[in-house]
């Protein structure tokens, strides 16, 4: 046996040690913009900061978005992030660990605040009388 194929194994495997960080990865963000800007965003009860407000995640599924800003009314959302091709069981092992490149997923949602409508007290405290009076009488009514 030649001194130099006694090495060939350990070659390679320095070579393979050396070559893996240079492999691939997938970078998720998902960025949340609203008009008007300015808003707090919280995802799956974790604040992210306010809009345009980006966070990086792990895993798709279905995240739950609460915006909130001064003036306007309080939205909570429920959105689905489906996978791309790529991340599908099998599929998703070459994407991660074996694409010599870098992968990225981005996601935008963009959502239209409402500003909130104060009623007037004098309808308020009318409603106030009519559920009063009506529990006075034994009548029980659905809120509209």
């Amino acid at each position: 046996m030649l001194p130099t194929e006694s090495r060939l194994p350990a070659t390679i495997f320095v070579v393979a040690v050396l070559a893996l960080p240079l492999v691939g990865c997938v970078r998720r963000r998902m960025t949340v913009r609203t008009s008007p800007p300015g808003a707090t965003v919280s995802v799956d009860n974790q604040v992210i900061g306010t809009t345009p407000a980006a966070t990086s995640f792990l895993y798709y599924g279905t995240r739950e978005l609460r915006i909130e800003k001064d003036g306007y009314r309080t939205e909570t959302i429920r959105r689905k992030i489906k996978p791309p091709w790529y991340q599908y069981p099998g599929i998703d092992f070459v994407a991660e660990t074996l694409w010599p490149g870098e992968l990225r997923d981005e996601r935008i949602i963009d959502l239209e605040m409402v500003p909130k409508t104060v009623e007037p007290t004098d309808n308020v405290l009318d409603r106030a009388d009519s559920l009063r009076n009506q529990s006075r009488a034994g009548v029980i009514t659905a809120p509209p």
